[in-house]
């Protein structure tokens, strides 16, 4: 089976000015055909997620008309305009909508449902994408629509943003792409109030930003990062976010922005693997957003200098939304336009810097956590995520059921380029049951097709094992599909094992569950509210390749090597100890990791050579 999200790199997409007017004209089409007598331009099916639906695709014909000057379109633009700003805009408190600041302000909105009280949590971004909707048709529309029109629309705009910023609380539902969305809305909306109120609107805009959004950022990974529903991070909505961050810098030419877009293009950049696969977020685990990120990833690839374009996105909507039919659906438009108006190219080569929390050359990427622990390991096409046992989650040595990487302590990191291999050396101080402090080094080396793990710990009692991997998916042409396998060699006895426990919480990589349904099944809440990382960290077990220790380590050591991906040669490492530390020799490498006490500044060495 496929993973339903995940699929082609987004930089994949065509994005000439060709295949952009194809897109564009196929949009119309579809629109002339829709558009009913009272000027609704709405997708039939459509229920939740409406109330900007309508005009989004008035402002798609908008911009439409603006490149190619079909005569057909004004006719429609004008008459859908006419219907939302009869029919579409609310100014009657919803009944039940939680988040108020003033009643019965008469200030207008836009809903999430159009049935009154049927769930109103949703109005809040509804609204913001209303006013995005609303200033991407008055960029567009010089000429096209008449001065009562133009002056409604300003006049509704302006009271979005007053009902966003004023009436209701800011952001309450703790989605920082719908509140940077917002920034960029009132940013947009100054340029067309009369210049008091427009520069009123824009210093709001920016403190807003600065006080709701940039203060309240969260730490993850070593960087700062826009809170996204409960998490520093969603891998649906952090790349949406991105783009918003580039149209706010594209928009106001503030240096915030660009600075706050590189720092989460940086760690986009960082958590990907080089396949462009990812999984974890506080609201989706697997679903990837699609056109929404064009922009942003393609924008601050180029400033970052790296190619984060391949991040695989939902190709289905990989131009615009659509619904299950594949009929165009006018929700987040404005992204459409954005990204066609935007003259940015990708950047398709990878960044030559090194990153504390990656490690990638060729076929081969490992993404970090914060602890500087695997979150996902990618080789020969196949991505393997952290393993459970006993609730424990991670790569690293276990003894009696205790899982050693988490860290007591700092965790020190450094990174060699040499011969055409590049490497990585972990250096983590942790605690076992025992209360012994004992020090991990964990040493990753890779040519580009294979990647060389060893982990070397003060000689532990018992039979301990390496916990190596959960392998989850592997590449199947521009899709991903779940496996429950991989081509893995270890220098001890190296074994897959599967839960034999049943429930939710035992994760077996052969069944047809992916991550994100096991997740949510172990979320608090339902799908789509909770957080399907914190329900995956109540997983107790899973499928995991355990590794035993490599025989002739030195007698003070437990040393486990294990080789990731293709290879044609024996895997017997060798190891010695000796004045500089422990030397590793495989049939691709020999390194020297130093004393876990490092050099006069307490770092620790590495040497390495092909």
């Amino acid at each position: 089976m496929h993973l339903l999200h995940q699929r082609g790199p987004l930089h994949h997409l065509p994005d000439t000015p060709e295949a952009y007017d194809a897109v564009l004209a196929d949009v119309a089409e579809q629109a002339l055909r829709r558009i009913t007598p009272e000027g609704n331009l709405e997708h039939p099916d459509c229920q939740d997620d409406i109330g900007d639906t309508s005009l989004g695709m008035t402002s798609l014909l908008a911009f439409a008309w603006q490149r190619g000057k079909d005569p057909r379109l004004p006719e429609a633009v004008r008459r859908s305009l006419a219907f939302h700003l009869r029919e579409r805009v609310y100014t009657e408190d919803n009944p039940g909508y939680p988040n108020l600041k003033v009643r019965n302000s008469g200030l207008p909105y836009a809903r999430y449902v159009l049935e009154a009280g049927a769930h109103p949590i949703g109005d809040w971004p509804s609204t913001a994408w209303a006013l995005l909707q609303a200033v991407n048709i008055l960029d567009t529309t010089d000429g096209l629509v008449d001065d009562e029109q133009h002056t409604a629309l300003v006049e509704l705009a302006h009271g979005y943003w007053r009902w966003l910023t004023e009436a209701t609380f800011f952001n309450p539902q703790e989605a920082g792409n719908q509140a940077i969305g917002c920034v960029v809305g009132g940013l947009m909306l100054a340029r067309h109030l009369p210049p008091g109120e427009g520069e009123s609107v824009r210093t709001r805009a920016l403190r807003v930003y600065a006080d709701e959004i940039r203060a309240h950022r969260v730490s993850d990974r070593g960087a700062l990062l826009p809170p996204e529903n409960g998490g520093a991070y969603d891998n649906n909505y952090g790349p949406i976010s991105l783009s918003f961050l580039a149209k706010a810098h594209i928009e106001s030419g503030e240096a915030v922005f660009a600075e706050d877009g590189e720092a989460l293009a940086r760690y986009i950049d960082a958590r990907l693997t080089g396949g462009g696969f990812d999984n974890g977020g506080p609201r989706y685990s697997e679903q990837h957003s699609g056109f929404e990120s064009v922009l942003g990833l393609r924008y601050f690839g180029s400033r970052i200098g790296s190619d984060i374009g391949r991040y695989r996105g939902d190709s289905r909507w990989g131009r615009h939304a659509v619904k299950p039919d594949g009929g165009v659906d006018g929700h987040f438009a404005w992204m459409l336009v954005w990204q066609i108006q935007d003259s940015t190219q990708w950047h398709r080569t990878p960044s030559t810097k090194a990153a504390r929390h990656q490690l990638r050359a060729g076929t081969v990427s490992v993404a970090f956590d914060s602890k500087m622990t695997p979150s996902v390991i990618e080789a020969d096409g196949t991505y393997y995520l952290p393993a459970a046992v006993n609730r424990q989650h991670g790569f690293g040595p276990v003894l009696d059921g205790f899982l050693l990487c988490r860290p007591m302590g700092e965790v020190r990191v450094r990174d060699v380029q040499v011969d055409g291999l590049t490497a990585k050396l972990v250096t983590k101080p942790v605690v076992g049951r025992d209360h012994v402090l004992r020090h991990i080094q964990s040493l990753y080396v890779t040519d580009g097709t294979r990647l060389w793990t060893t982990v070397a710990v003060e000689r532990l009692d018992g039979a301990p094992y390496l916990l190596a991997g959960l392998p989850y998916a592997a590449d199947d042409g521009e899709r991903v599909r779940r496996t429950a396998e991989g081509d893995v060699t270890s220098a001890g006895t190296l074994r897959l094992t599967h839960p034999t426990a049943e429930g939710a919480e035992h994760f077996d990589a052969r069944s047809e569950l992916t991550q994100e349904q096991a997740a949510f099944a172990l979320a608090a809440d339902p799908r789509g509210y909770g957080n399907p990382d914190e329900g995956w960290r109540h997983l107790v077990s899973s499928s995991a390749l355990e590794a035993e220790p490599a025989p002739g380590a030195p007698e003070h050591l437990h040393v486990f090597a294990v080789r990731y991906g293709p290879g044609d040669a024996a895997f017997t490492p060798a190891f010695e100890v000796g004045e500089d530390g422990l030397t590793v020799r495989t049939e691709a490498f020999t390194a020297v990791i130093g004393d876990a006490a490092g050099d006069a500044d307490a770092e620790p060495e590495l040497t390495l050579r092909a």
